[in-house]
């Protein structure tokens, strides 16, 4: 016998259906932007974004994965391209020979900074015109822009 669904959930199900239409739109765009202007795939700018944020700009190759939300041999494949173009390098955990590090080289962290603002003008753009074209939307920006601000002071 099916489970009836609540006023809640069914309100629920609505909104994560728009934060995912959201989702697409701006990652298609970010997606296209940085591909065109950069070079750069959307999962390989965000693995410099990361690298360069990490302590001595190095991440252990299962914690790049976490971060990024990919399995271990989507990210090898991703760590494989970024090193072909000598944007990072591929360097054995001193501690454990087993453990694989990520490091950012000085031309990866060149082209993160390259593709950054193309990363933020894009994303801000995509937001704005999905919340002029959608009333819910723009409030749901509104909000969660508000609680980063109050996080940030």
């Amino acid at each position: 016998m099916p489970t009836r669904t609540t006023p809640a959930a069914a309100g629920d199900t609505h909104l994560w259906n728009r934060v995912l239409t959201l989702h697409a739109l701006v990652e298609t765009r970010l997606g296209a932007a940085l591909q065109r202007h950069h070079g750069l795939g959307l999962s390989e700018y965000r693995a410099l974004v990361f690298l360069g944020d990490a302590p001595d700009n190095e991440l252990r190759m299962q914690d790049l994965a976490t971060k990024l939300g990919l399995n271990q041999s989507s990210v090898t494949r991703l760590v494989t391209r970024l090193n072909a173009a000598d944007l990072t390098y591929r360097d054995l955990c001193p501690d454990d020979k087993r453990g694989v590090y990520t490091v950012l080289t000085d031309s990866g962290r060149t082209r993160y900074r390259q593709a950054r603002p193309t990363y933020e003008n894009t994303l801000t753009a995509a937001l704005a015109e999905a919340a002029e074209s959608d009333p819910a939307v723009a409030d749901l920006l509104a909000a969660a822009r508000k609680t980063e601000a109050a996080q940030e002071n």
